[in-house]
């Protein structure tokens, strides 16, 4: 049952949602989590946890934890076919975390879910927000079912379609194009490809990532393609492996464990903070899968704003909420434009593909350039 007030108001339980409100129980803040799914999701298309995203759960106690359920993949390698342009390793980073966790989004809420409870929260379902007043004092949420709470804070983790931010009146970008389209299957492969080691593959047909993760030879693949089935099958899926991964040695799938498709667009929200209203996630920004960051990112937002958060309600001034949204706003779109190039790298035309790769396995050569990738990849660079 939903209580008459809250000193904050968490809407979307997923790993944004859960990260935030286990940010603020463990500073012993007044926080109330809610999401309008009956239970939680068990299937999604998060599967990586960066080392700097580790290092910022590590404060809410809960990266020992995940980073014991996970393949630790030191390595991430750019590859056009069977030939290596990039190589880019991750176990000589200055972190407690030196690699790319390999591991599927439902264990990660898992883990943040736990913790929320090891503190004494728990996630109230199904509330669908449907209203939303805001005022000086801080605002009133109110459900499908007609309940009404009382809030000082309002945090919006409850993703692309944000109920929260919509309410807010927070524009999105641009709205007027469909998306990019991506297809992505969980699926037992036999293959002669590293089972500690992140592949983004480059082809004239588009991109297609390859990631490890726990279970017995089982691999989540990520492609971007013009049309994706809702379930995609072993043939759909071998297809697209068949004419963007290896050539060589070719890798065969044994069975699609799940599989689903969704679209993205690159957006960041106008705002990340109006009034008693703020986002994190989802609701913030998205962008292509390219690199693995957008769960990361939202991760991150979740401890900074929850912190922020426990900061102003324990006395410490409004103005790091501004700080929050001023600080995280121009890191999303510097995370949507490095997506965004990765991509249009992946798909560059076929007569400019020749210059791509020896342009790229130049820069490979050059140790600074790859330091730096790796510190971007896993996040390191925005500590």
């Amino acid at each position: 049952m939903l209580p008459n007030s809250t000193d904050v108001l968490v809407v979307g339980a997923g790993p944004i949602g859960l990260a935030t409100a286990a940010t603020l129980a463990t500073r012993g803040i007044n926080v109330t989590v809610v999401d309008q799914a009956e239970q939680g999701a068990n299937t999604s298309r998060a599967a990586v946890v960066h080392a700097h995203t580790l290092e910022v759960l590590d404060r809410i106690g809960a990266a020992e934890p995940l980073a014991a359920q996970g393949i630790h993949a030191p390595r991430f390698t750019v590859r056009d076919r069977d030939r290596i342009l990039v190589p880019v390793r991750f176990d000589n980073l200055p972190t407690r975390y030196p690699y790319a966790l390999m591991v599927p989004q439902p264990v990660t809420e898992g883990v943040l879910h736990d913790r929320l409870v090891a503190l004494g929260g728990r996630v109230l379902r199904p509330y669908q927000l449907v209203g939303l007043d805001r005022d000086g004092a801080g605002a009133t949420a109110t459900f499908a079912d007609g309940a009404a709470v009382r809030v000082r804070y309002l945090v919006g983790a409850d993703g692309m379609h944000s109920a929260v931010r919509r309410l807010a009146g927070i524009g999105f970008g641009e709205a007027g194009d469909e998306g990019e389209s991506f297809t992505l299957a969980d699926v037992r492969v036999d293959s002669d490809l590293p089972r500690d080691e992140v592949i983004l593959f480059f082809s004239g047909a588009g991109m297609l990532v390859w990631a490890p993760i726990p279970g017995d030879d089982l691999v989540r693949i990520v492609a971007a393609v013009p049309t994706a089935p809702e379930r995609p099958d072993r043939s759909f899926v071998q297809l697209l492996l068949d004419h963007r991964g290896p050539a060589r040695r070719r890798s065969r799938i044994a069975e699609v464990v799940w599989g689903s498709r969704f679209r993205v667009h690159h957006r960041v929200a106008d705002r990340f903070r109006v009034g008693p209203v703020l986002l994190a996630g989802d609701a913030g920004h998205v962008h292509s899968p390219a690199g693995g960051q957008g769960m990361n990112l939202g991760l991150q937002d979740a401890v900074a704003l929850g912190e922020a958060l426990a900061g102003v309600l324990t006395g410490g001034p409004e103005a790091a909420l501004d700080e929050y949204a001023a600080a995280r706003r121009p890191v999303a779109h510097e995370v949507v434009r490095f997506a965004d190039r990765l991509t249009r790298l992946a798909t560059a035309p076929a007569g400019l593909r020749a210059a791509r790769n020896l342009t790229l396995r130049g820069l490979a050569t050059v140790p600074a350039f790859r330091t730096n990738l790796a510190h971007r990849l896993s996040g390191l660079v925005y500590r």
